[in-house]
């Protein structure tokens, strides 16, 4: 599932291959952008900030987000894709190699400002560096009625937070998600908890949260609904969480570390 830290090993591995390469060619699948060609300029960098993956090339910045279904792909050219060229939504191309966007959920190409403004919003990033700790902590209490498990998910309190991260840090703080945020102690070491998480998985393929990497056992409750909790034995339960213009996502916890509110 993408979250910062999968968006900012993508930014990585995409930015080895482009940055300081001349695109050859560029196709930009969005009846908006059909006629933007980026060929013959120079990619300056690759980045990421949260969720967001930005492409520099001169005066442009292509934007995309994944979503849920989104991929950047990397192939030699003349390599046969992996997913159907139908779902292609941007092609870049050098001379060693092609960047193939999948069913990316944003596509857009802006200026520098405009590109600013558009992640304006966004909260700090415990992978970038504007990370701010305080400011996110900050950020988190600022509506402390609201169920924590939503203020973790809302990127303008910090970037880079999904669904993993947000079970997975209730978890480890002892708070069921649909906790409010009054109730669940010191928000700047929920803050530096995300850090550490995310941190942790910046340069892994497999993501792990408990410190060890084998199947079944990689996450406390995540996706491990009628399993046994790694601390305490108590089978783990899953459910949904959503209400009014907060949009239902699974959550899942352990009943006897993280009692409801």
């Amino acid at each position: 599932m993408p979250e910062g830290d999968t968006v900012h090993n993508l930014a990585d591995r995409l930015g080895a291959a482009l940055t300081g390469r001349r695109l050859t060619g560029c196709d930009i699948r969005v009846p908006r952008y059909a006629t933007v060609d980026l060929s013959g300029r120079t990619v300056d960098a690759v980045t990421a900030r949260g969720k967001h993956l930005l492409i520099r090339a001169g005066d442009a910045v292509l934007h995309s987000h994944l979503k849920m279904e989104g991929e950047w792909h990397l192939y030699r050219p003349g390599a046969r894709w992996r997913r159907p060229a139908h779902t292609a939504r941007v092609v870049l191309a050098t001379e060693d190699a092609q960047a193939v966007g999948f069913s990316l959920g944003t596509v857009d190409v802006l200026t520098e400002r405009e590109a600013d403004g558009a992640l304006a919003h966004l909260g700090p990033d415990p992978l970038g560096p504007d990370w701010d700790a305080g400011r996110a902590a900050a950020n988190l209490g600022g509506d402390p009625e609201r169920a924590v498990g939503h203020a973790l998910l809302d990127q303008r309190n910090l970037a880079g937070v999904g669904n993993v991260y947000r079970n997975e840090l209730c978890f480890l703080r002892g708070a069921h998600p649909s906790a409010p945020v009054r109730d669940c102690g010191d928000l700047l070491a929920w803050a530096e908890d995300a850090a550490r998480l995310l941190r942790a998985n910046r340069g892994r393929t497999i993501r792990v949260t408990t410190g060890v990497d084998r199947n079944g056992l990689r996450a406390f409750v995540y996706d491990r609904a009628k399993r046994p909790c790694l601390r305490c034995g108590t089978t783990i339960r899953a459910g949904l969480l959503g209400a009014g213009d907060e949009p239902e996502r699974s959550i899942f916890w352990c009943p006897s570390c993280q009692p409801g509110p």
